[in-house]
């Protein structure tokens, strides 16, 4: 069970993306969330840290705890979101199409994932729809050992919600890099490009709470579609 502290964490961001709390405004006193959610002035400080610690908002002396404008945040870099939870977040409607699920060996893939030599790993090829334009390119290895079964409906839906609830799997954290590469042909098959012949690519190793690595993914963007944009606090030392 989460601490009580996460759950309304969890809330406040929902009331804030569905813009009950607009931005500039500030969240209710202390007291008054007390009062709402029925806990302590400590679980509601806990979860008014966890706000300011993701970008959500600042407090202020005299003022309370302001909201943020967000609404730049296109494209989280630092977090690790599924396609189908930033869509929705957005309120963007999405179809994904399934190009390639198959059980492959790549050596390199897999001695990056720490596999063992001439190991399965599933390669699942997606692109993203938004508004009637396929502007995202999804390929993602994932390890056949953690991961013994996909389906193409399980792909088309969302990999993160089948393994972390199906397969009871912990996704912890991800390293990233960004960079700016010439399209290829498969970007040109899969990706309406609309005459660009570059594209953003993001490529992530993640892994699991133990820290095993368990997937590499390679997303490719089309660069007038996204804004990739992180929010930096400043901790004294």
């Amino acid at each position: 069970m989460k601490n009580k502290y996460v759950e309304i964490y969890h809330k406040l961001v929902k009331d804030i993306q569905k813009g009950e709390y607009a931005a500039g405004g500030t969240l209710p006193s202390e007291h008054d969330l007390c009062a709402r959610f029925e806990t302590s002035r400590e679980t509601i400080r806990k979860a008014l840290t966890l706000l300011s610690q993701n970008g959500y908002i600042q407090k202020v002396r005299g003022k309370g705890s302001v909201v943020l404008d967000r609404d730049k945040f296109e494209f989280p870099v630092s977090g690790l979101t599924s396609f189908k939870e930033l869509s929705e977040r957005l309120g963007q409607s999405f179809q994904t199409h399934v190009h390639e699920l198959t059980l492959v060996k790549e050596a390199e893939v897999c001695r990056q994932l720490n596999c063992q030599e001439g190991s399965h790993l599933w390669k699942v090829v997606r692109s993203r729809e938004i508004g009637g334009e396929r502007i995202i390119l999804d390929k993602d290895f994932l390890r056949q050992d953690l991961v013994h079964d996909l389906t193409k409906d399980i792909a088309e839906t969302s990999l993160y919600h089948y393994i972390e609830n199906e397969l009871g799997l912990d996704i912890s954290f991800a390293k990233k890099e960004i960079v700016v590469e010439p399209v290829t042909v498969e970007d040109e098959e899969f990706l309406d490009l609309n005459g660009h012949d570059q594209v953003v690519v993001i490529r992530s190793y993640v892994y699991l709470g133990d820290t095993t690595a368990f997937q590499f993914t390679e997303s490719r963007h089309r660069p007038d579609k996204f804004q990739f944009v992180d929010f930096a606090r400043r901790t004294k030392v």
